[in-house]
C-alpha cells in the first residue's frame, strides 16, 4: 500500500501544532489539489483512504518505532548500541521532554489523526455524494478504526492504565476535529476514561458498517469487521474489562477447537508460526501493514523492525541494536523448551561472552519490506482464554484448550491439562509466558505490563520501573507543552 496521500491545500500539508510553529506559511503546491477536489472523484477518495492507511504504517507510528518501543521496555530484550537515535532513552526507561524518541511518535500519531478528521469531514462534505452510502460507510469506518489505534498506541505510553483509579487519571487531547491552520492548538487532556470511550466508540461504529471480506490480500491489509472485532478484545482486556472481552471474542471464536472464525474473514491459525512471517497473507494475520521496495512505501531509515532486532552480520540484516535477554523467557525451558519451533526465530552470534542472541522473525533485507502485524488470531485466542479466567478466578477446557491452541502449534508434545493449573494465577503465568514466546518482538510486551499495574523488571542496564515511579509515563513532548497552553505534562 503506498503512502499516496493527495494533500489538502492546508490541512494534511501541516503536521498537528504539536510538531510545528502556527506562524509558519507554507507555500501553495501547485500538484496539490484544492479542498473542493479532493472529494471530488472516487480515485481521489481512494488515494486519500491509502493515504491515511499510508500515515499509520509510517515508520515512526506503527510501521516501526510503536513496535519496537514496546517490547525494549520489556524484560525480553537488551540493548547494544546505547544509541540515542535508536531509543536508547526509552531502554533506559528516562526519555525527557525533547526526546526526539517520544516527540516523533507522538507528532506521527496525530498526523495520522488529523488525516483521519480531514478524511471524515471531507467524505461527509462532498465524498459521500461520490461514491456513495455504502463506500461512504466502508471507508469511514476504517479510518475510524485507525484513529482509535492510534489512541490506544499512545495511551500506552503518556497515560496511566485504565486500571489506576479506573480511568480518571490524565488522558490525551481528544482532538476529533480537523487541524487546517492556527489557532486550533489549545485543547485540555481529555481523562484515559475518555479516550478509552472514543476509542470503544470508533470500534463499535466502525463493526458496524465494515465489510466482512474483501477479496484476496486485501484481507489481511484493509480493515474489515473482524478487525474492528479482534481489536476491541485487545482494548477491553487493556481496562480489565473482562465480560465485554470475552463477548466479543466470542463472536469470532468457537467454543472449541479447531478454532476458525464462523463469520467475516475466516480467521484462524496458521498451521506452521514460520509462514506468518513470510508468507504474510495468512488467515492469521488480521491485520498487517504492507510494505514494498518503492520509495516511501517502507518504514524509513532507523525505524525498521528487521534493523532493530538482527545483526549485521552473522545472518542477520540489520545493526544489533537490541538483543534477546537470555535471562529473559528463552531461560524458561520448562515451558518454552527446545523442541518449541518458535525457537528456530532466535539466532546465536558469537561465543562465550561474546555471543549474542537476536530475534529475527523479520528478515528482510534493506529497505525492510517485512509486513508489520497489527494483530493476529493468536492474540483472539489468547485473550478470550485470559479474559475468562480473569473474569471467573477459575480456570474452565475452553481456556486450556485455547492455550494449547497457540503454544501445541509450535510445540506439539507440550500439552497443558487442568493438573498443570492447580490456580488461576498458576494458569494466568503460563499464559503471560505464552504471550512473551508467541509475540516476542511484536510490540505486545509494554501493555502486557501496565494493564495489569505490574512493574517494569531491570534487565541489562534499564532500571525497573513501578506504576508511579519517574519514567513509567513518558513526559509530553515539549513542542507539544509549548504549543498547547492547556496541555500539562505527566
Amino acid at each position: 500500500m503506498k503512502n499516496n496521500i493527495i494533500l489538502l491545500s492546508l490541512g494534511l500539508a501541516t503536521l498537528l501544532t504539536s510538531c510545528r510553529d502556527e506562524d509558519k506559511l507554507y507555500p501553495e503546491n501547485p500538484t496539490q489539489f484544492l479542498d473542493n477536489q479532493v472529494f471530488a472523484t472516487s480515485s481521489r477518495i481512494q488515494s486519500q483512504l491509502l493515504g491515511v492507511y499510508g500515515s499509520f504504517k509510517n515508520g515512526n507510528q506503527h510501521g516501526g518505532r510503536y513496535v519496537i518501543y514496546n517490547d525494549i521496555r520489556g524484560e525480553d530484550i537488551l540493548s547494544q548500541t546505547s544509541n540515542l537515535v535508536t531509543a536508547a532513552d526509552i531502554f533506559a526507561q528516562n526519555p525527557t521532554n525533547s526526546s526526539n524518541s517520544i516527540t516523533s511518535f507522538w507528532t506521527q500519531s496525530y498526523y495520522t489523526i488529523n488525516n483521519v478528521n480531514l478524511f471524515i469531514e471531507g467524505m461527509d462534505t462532498q465524498g459521500k455524494a461520490v461514491v456513495g452510502d455504502a463506500l461512504y460507510k466502508n471507508y469511514v469506518a476504517e479510518v475510524k478504526v485507525i484513529r482509535a489505534l492510534s489512541y490506544f498506541g499512545l495511551l500506552q505510553f503518556f497515560a496511566k492504565p485504565y486500571a489506576d483509579g479506573n480511568g480518571t487519571k490524565p488522558g490525551l487531547p481528544l482532538r476529533l476535529t480537523a487541524v487546517k491552520g492556527g489557532g486550533s492548538s489549545a485543547l485540555a487532556r481529555s481523562t484515559v476514561g475518555e479516550v478509552y470511550t472514543q476509542i470503544l466508540k470508533d470500534l463499535n461504529e466502525a463493526e458496524a458498517d465494515l465489510p466482512l471480506t474483501y477479496t484476496g490480500s486485501s484481507n489481511v491489509t484493509r480493515i474489515h469487521r473482524n478487525t474492528a472485532i479482534a481489536l476491541k478484545t485487545r482494548v477491553y482486556l487493556s481496562m480489565q474489562k473482562y465480560a465485554e472481552a470475552v463477548a466479543e471474542a466470542n463472536k469470532i471464536v468457537p467454543t472449541a477447537a479447531p478454532f476458525t472464525a464462523s463469520s467475516g474473514v475466516a480467521n484462524k491459525l496458521e498451521a506452521n508460526i514460520a509462514n506468518v512471517f513470510t508468507t504474510y497473507t495468512t488467515a492469521e494475520s488480521v491485520f498487517s501493514l504492507p510494505m514494498t521496495a518503492t520509495a516511501g512505501d517502507f518504514p524509513g531509515t532507523q525505524n525498521q523492525i528487521a534493523y532493530y532486532w538482527t545483526p549485521a552480520t552473522g545472518g542477520g540484516v540489520g545493526n544489533g541494536e537490541y538483543s534477546l535477554n537470555p535471562a529473559g523467557i528463552l531461560a524458561n525451558t520448562t515451558q518454552f523448551t527446545s523442541a518449541d519451533k518458535r525457537r528456530e526465530f532466535v539466532l546465536t552470534t558469537g561465543s562465550g561472552t561474546s555471543a549474542r542472541l537476536w530475534n529475527t522473525k523479520f528478515k528482510a533485507p534493506s529497505p525492510y519490506t517485512d509486513w508489520v502485524p497489527v494483530i493476529r488470531y493468536a492474540e483472539v485466542l489468547l485473550n478470550l482464554a485470559e479474559a475468562k479466567v480473569r473474569l471467573n478466578n477459575a480456570v474452565d477446557a475452553q481456556s486450556i484448550a485455547l492455550l494449547n491452541a497457540v503454544h501445541g502449534r509450535s510445540d506439539a508434545a507440550k500439552v497443558f491439562t487442568a493438573a498443570d493449573f492447580a490456580t488461576a494465577d498458576a494458569f494466568l503465568l503460563a499464559l503471560d509466558n505464552e504471550r512473551r514466546m508467541e509475540f516476542m518482538g511484536e510490540g505486545h510486551r509494554t501493555r502486557d505490563i501496565t494493564r495489569l499495574l505490574k512493574t517494569f523488571s531491570a534487565h541489562g542496564t534499564a532500571p525497573a520501573k513501578a506504576l508511579n515511579d519517574i519514567g513509567y509515563l513518558w513526559p509530553i513532548p515539549a513542542q507539544e507543552l509549548s504549543l498547547n497552553p492547556l496541555m500539562t505534562d505527566n
